[in-house]
């Protein structure tokens, strides 16, 4: 067999992987035992330091603000850190509260976070992480603590979609679902870290200060930087699948554009330390490493459909034999996609979405385009979605 071929077949094998493992790893974890965690009767109050984190935009923050007073807790305070924001018609009258507004425009999202740390009250042994269009469940700490009780240092809850107000939002949140369950819920049932996903996530105090205190990150993609710092230290990120925080779906074309090339850029621009904790993990044995590594190494979703497709119709026309491979992958891929929607019970909207997955993959090739001046086009995604009345979307404010 030629070089050149063999080449060939072993880059379409690496890709096509990537659609058939997480079908493998799912029947796996069916024969694995759950994490028990301790009863919340037996945990006692973490002190946290909830940091909000907004940028230009403060319509979002009395109601992020307003769900977190109604936490079923008592041991906290909150944090919102307003980067270059007019805070002149924000007000919040509950101690627990310390609206922070920094004299210089901070522009990064780790800059908040130790902006905050740096004015926190008293000593925090724990803090957590919100998006200024969160909204938060009542019971989010109390769960969280069930996972640091067992020894975690470092918890990833669930983000649900808040909104499913237009198509682009419900393909989000598919694809969000998808990753939620092969990257935070199957990692972590086998014994690997859950991905880091910006916010509703919760470290101690200490963990967090440790990994990026002396590191200077610039533009999006502090997750990424602080998955790796944390895994480097060979601890794992819990999944806390109970502890809810409701999350802003893209809802316009050119919101998605600009969300999704900062994605890509900080993807392209972190795949080199994929490739560190790969090596790392295979050389000392580290099972948590290595598999978090090959998941993290694996191309954005669009793009390792697209390119999966191609290399299927290339093989339709030239290689019949790896074409049955190709059929028998995107069947193993679309059996796991389905079962991430029926497992997290995806409402009807979200699958009718399904039918403008070739749209929703074309704006996404136009992020690609756009990905090299990513941090120049926006520091952060601008929100549309109001949670009021007239709104046809779940007024999830209301229910919590």
């Amino acid at each position: 067999m030629q070089v050149w071929l063999i080449c060939w077949v072993v880059i379409q094998v690496l890709f096509g992987a990537h659609l058939i493992l997480p079908l493998l790893l799912g029947i796996i974890a069916l024969f694995k035992r759950p994490v028990r965690c301790v009863p919340q009767k037996l945990v006692s109050e973490y002190d946290y330091g909830i940091i909000v984190t907004a940028y230009m935009q403060v319509d979002l923050l009395p109601a992020v603000v307003e769900t977190l007073l109604r936490l079923n807790y008592s041991n906290y305070l909150i944090y919102v850190v307003a980067d270059n924001c007019d805070i002149s018609g924000l007000q919040f009258n509950n101690e627990k509260v310390l609206l922070l507004r920094p004299k210089e425009i901070l522009s990064g999202n780790t800059k908040s976070h130790f902006y905050a740390i740096q004015h926190f009250k008293r000593p925090h042994t724990h803090l957590t992480i919100i998006d200024s269009d969160n909204l938060v469940d009542k019971e989010y700490l109390n769960e969280l603590n069930a996972y640091f009780a067992l020894g975690f240092k470092a918890i990833q809850g669930i983000r649900m979609a808040k909104n499913l107000d237009s198509t682009y939002a419900c393909l989000d949140a598919a694809s969000d679902i998808y990753y939620r369950f092969i990257d935070r819920k199957l990692l972590f049932a086998l014994g690997s870290s859950a991905a880091l996903s910006g916010s509703g996530m919760a470290f101690t105090t200490a963990l967090y200060r440790e990994c990026l205190e002396d590191l200077k990150i610039e533009g999006a993609g502090f997750d990424k930087v602080l998955q790796m710092e944390i895994l480097k230290r060979q601890l794992r990120v819990a999944f806390a699948e109970k502890a809810v925080v409701y999350d802003e779906k893209t809802s316009r074309s050119d919101q998605l554009v600009k969300q999704r090339a900062r994605w890509i850029y900080t993807w392209f621009k972190y795949y080199r330390l994929g490739i560190g904790l790969l090596i790392n993990g295979l050389f000392h044995l580290n099972w948590n490493q290595t598999l978090y590594a090959i998941f993290y190494l694996r191309p954005p979703l669009f793009l390792m459909l697209l390119f999966s497709f191609i290399f299927m119709i290339i093989d339709i026309i030239f290689f019949q034999h790896m074409a049955l491979y190709w059929i028998g992958a995107f069947f193993a891929f679309f059996i796991g996609f389905l079962f991430s929607l029926r497992y997290y019970k995806a409402p009807r909207p979200i699958y009718r979405s399904l039918l403008n997955i070739p749209v929703f993959i074309y704006f996404q090739l136009f992020s690609l385009i756009k990905s090299k001046k990513a941090n120049k086009i926006s520091v952060a995604t601008t929100h549309y979605y109001r949670n009021d009345q007239t709104n046809p979307s779940n007024n999830h404010l209301n229910e919590l």
